[in-house]
């Protein structure tokens, strides 16, 4: 139980990754807050764990600010913030509209910024917290991905000078960047390119030194790792969890 008496909140919480954390925190013993774009995925997540749901959409300042201040009054306090939500909209350069770029940038970057600054005063007056960011593989460039590229490779960027500012208050802030992992995120990827998704992860998963994909437990299991006092000393760093080097 190694998150005993903790409080988790995890954004974009109701599906793939996020959900996996959430389920993996609460039975460790955590009390956690799954947050989504919509209530019901939330619920849905949050019902068979005793979780609190809430519904957020991280672009907006008031809401994400009211998240946080609703899991301090509900559950006492606020340990740990992950940071899953996120959208894609993939395109070629001269095909991605302003809208593509904008909402993928405010949902990945704005949406991590405004969190982050609303989990950080709980955490900066308990002298105590934990924040893990959810970048990917494609921060090292992606066919197709400009928007996201340059959204995940921000949170990394964004993570190692948190890391500066909150390290003097016993703040651990990292990153986990998964690489192909089966989720809805990656099943809309393979419908984008025409291709079947059985095919689509059997490819994967013969670039992939392990010769297997990844699943949402095996990020899961490394996110909960950057929270708990086993990687107290670590901060600012980006874990890449995709199979292989």
């Amino acid at each position: 139980m190694r998150f005993d008496g903790r409080v988790a909140l995890i954004t974009g919480g109701g599906r793939g990754i996020g959900a996996a954390a959430a389920q993996l925190f609460a039975r460790e013993g955590a009390k956690v807050v799954v947050s989504d774009m919509d209530l019901a995925p939330a619920q849905e997540v949050a019902g068979p764990i005793g979780a609190l749901a809430v519904a957020c959409d991280v672009t907006s300042r008031e809401q994400v600010d009211a998240m946080v201040e609703r899991t301090t009054s509900e559950l006492g306090r606020l340990d740990i913030l992950v940071c899953c939500a996120g959208v894609i909209r993939d395109n070629l350069l001269f095909k991605m509209t302003d809208e593509d770029w904008d909402l993928v940038i405010d949902t990945h970057l704005k949406g991590t910024f405004l969190s982050a600054r609303a989990a950080q005063k709980p955490m900066v007056e308990q002298k105590f917290g934990k924040m893990v960011f959810l970048s990917s593989t494609s921060a090292l460039g992606n066919r197709g991905q400009a928007n996201y590229s340059t959204a995940k490779a921000g949170l990394q960027g964004m993570a190692r000078t948190l890391a500066i500012e909150l390290g003097p208050f016993n703040i651990n802030v990292n990153v986990v960047a998964p690489g192909f992992v089966e989720t809805r995120m990656t099943r809309a990827t393979a419908e984008r390119m025409g291709i079947d998704f059985e095919t689509f992860k059997q490819g994967a998963a013969l670039q992939t030194p392990l010769r297997r994909i990844g699943q949402p437990e095996d990020i899961a299991s490394v996110i909960a790792f950057l929270c708990s006092e086993e990687s107290s000393f670590v901060s600012g760093q980006t874990i890449y969890v995709r199979g292989g080097p």
